[in-house]
């Protein structure tokens, strides 16, 4: 028996009614959204759920990255950053600020957004403009398949500007975060 694919979204000749990020809000408190969605483009996704791979990766980067934080830069995980008409909701951002600044409204940018990526590559590949337009300085796609990291970099007109990726035997530093760096074989290792 075969699966029934979901449908592309939007679907073509539909119309959409997109929400703004106060009525996606007002809706998730309201208890009228889902858990486990975000917001893109002023559309709601549900959130893919995590594998024990995804939350292993996640686990170590947080490990590494709460070493290496400045003082006035907050790190935090699967939390919304503000940009335009979405909130989305990386696995890592660091934040420039202290907690309280985000008392009342979600971050508008980031220096460091990192996405791991198992089976989600084109729906975390599809949140990258939405965090150019919202200014974040580097963006880390965490590839786990393929034990490679993309990097984003210079966000200009919502996109960015250098790209690269690195794989088995490099190291990465971090341009937005200098002193963090991951060795990609150490990260992807099974210790």
């Amino acid at each position: 028996m075969k699966a029934v694919e979901a449908p592309e979204v939007p679907l073509p000749g539909g119309q959409l009614w997109p929400l703004s990020i106060a009525a996606y809000r007002a809706l998730g408190e309201a208890g009228l959204i889902p858990k486990n969605t975000e917001l893109l483009y002023g559309l709601v996704y549900r959130k893919m759920s995590k594998s024990p791979l995804h939350s292993s990766l996640v686990t170590r980067l947080l490990r590494l990255l709460q070493s290496v934080i400045p003082p006035g830069y907050v790190l935090r995980s699967e939390q919304p950053i503000r940009c335009d008409d979405s909130e989305p909701e990386p696995n890592i951002s660091v934040v420039k600020g202290v907690e309280s600044d985000f008392w009342d409204d979600h971050p508008h940018t980031a220096a460091l957004v990192i996405e791991v990526c198992l089976s989600s590559h084109g729906y975390d590949r599809s949140k990258l403009r939405a965090y150019a337009l919202a200014g974040v300085k580097e963006c880390w796609l965490v590839l786990g398949p393929q034990k490679q990291i993309e990097i984003y970099r210079q966000p200009r007109e919502g996109q960015f500007a250098v790209t690269k990726t690195f794989g088995a035997g490099e190291t990465l530093t971090s341009v937005a975060l200098p002193g963090f760096m991951v060795k990609l074989d150490a990260l992807f290792a099974r210790k």
